[in-house]
């Protein structure tokens, strides 16, 4: 197993050119199975987490997701980022602390998000934001700097009136505050993922490919993107085949246990896995 400073350089590389797939596994089985298939990183996905043990996105307490996370980093050799939400706090103070935290579970990289759970007021006013980023990498720097901090604006997801500009506005002061990394999940559009990519250049930038959206990986680097998560969309994909199988089987079918692995193909892989970390 590569050492955890390992792990932080290698991650910090692929965010220097070119454009890398980070997909999130919701389990330990999933990261192990996506690094054997040849991706460089992996991202947590809270989402999957929360849906796992039955609670909405959102649901899982910080003591659990920090369990999660350390296990899934623990798990691979690959570099994993840690879907952490808004911190989990509001003020700076929570946020530094609960960072700190997150950084101590292994991860190579951290997203803070400008998201407040309240309907009312689904964002953080910006300057309140900024200062929670700007924590945040106070927070990083302090026990060595070296882990990756993604900043989040969520304006497109809570459905804000000019999702495009005020994403654009927020990732900018974010990168002014120290994140090395921009992130607005929710635009489909070529040209407003070009957008934001130019607003931030040089910093690099994660797009957010959670559906069939009639774009190939491809797509998305030529519009510059330096890395693509997938979120919850393995973990849904997950559900959708439990659904699908569970609703066959209530009407009396199992036409819903079709194309899938065997069980011989999943423990061959789980103790070669075994053997390979024995």
């Amino acid at each position: 197993m590569p050492s955890v400073a390992e792990k932080r350089r290698a991650f910090r590389e692929l965010h220097r050119s070119g454009c890398f797939v980070l997909p999130n596994p919701f389990d330990i089985g999933g990261a192990r199975w996506l690094q054997r298939n040849g991706f460089k990183a992996l991202a947590t996905t809270s989402a999957g987490a929360a849906w796992a043990q039955g609670l909405p996105d959102g649901g899982l307490p910080l003591d659990a997701t920090l369990a999660h996370i350390r296990d899934l980093a623990a798990a691979t050799d690959l570099p994993v980022n840690a879907d952490f939400g808004n911190a989990f706090a509001d003020e700076p103070e929570g946020v530094a602390r609960n960072v700190v935290a997150c950084v101590a579970t292994g991860v190579a990289g951290l997203s803070v998000e400008d998201s407040t759970g309240d309907a009312a007021k689904p964002l953080y006013d910006l300057d309140h934001a900024v200062e929670r980023i700007a924590a945040a990498r106070q927070a990083i720097d302090a026990g060595g700097g070296d882990t990756i901090l993604v900043a989040r604006a969520e304006c497109f997801l809570v459905g804000h009136e000019d999702a495009l500009r005020e994403s654009i506005r927020r990732l900018a002061a974010y990168a002014e505050a120290g994140a090395d990394c921009l992130y607005a999940p929710g635009p489909r559009r070529r040209d407003d993922i070009e957008a934001i990519v130019r607003a931030v250049a040089p910093k690099p930038v994660n797009v957010l490919v959670s559906g069939a959206v009639g774009l190939s990986v491809a797509d998305v680097a030529a519009l510059g993107a330096r890395r693509i998560s997938v979120g919850g969309a393995l973990a849904r994909a997950a559900w959708g085949g439990l659904m699908r199988a569970a609703r066959g089987l209530a009407e009396g079918r199992f036409d819903g246990f079709a194309d899938m692995p065997s069980s011989a193909e999943l423990d061959s892989f789980f103790r070669d896995e075994m053997k390979v970390r024995a």
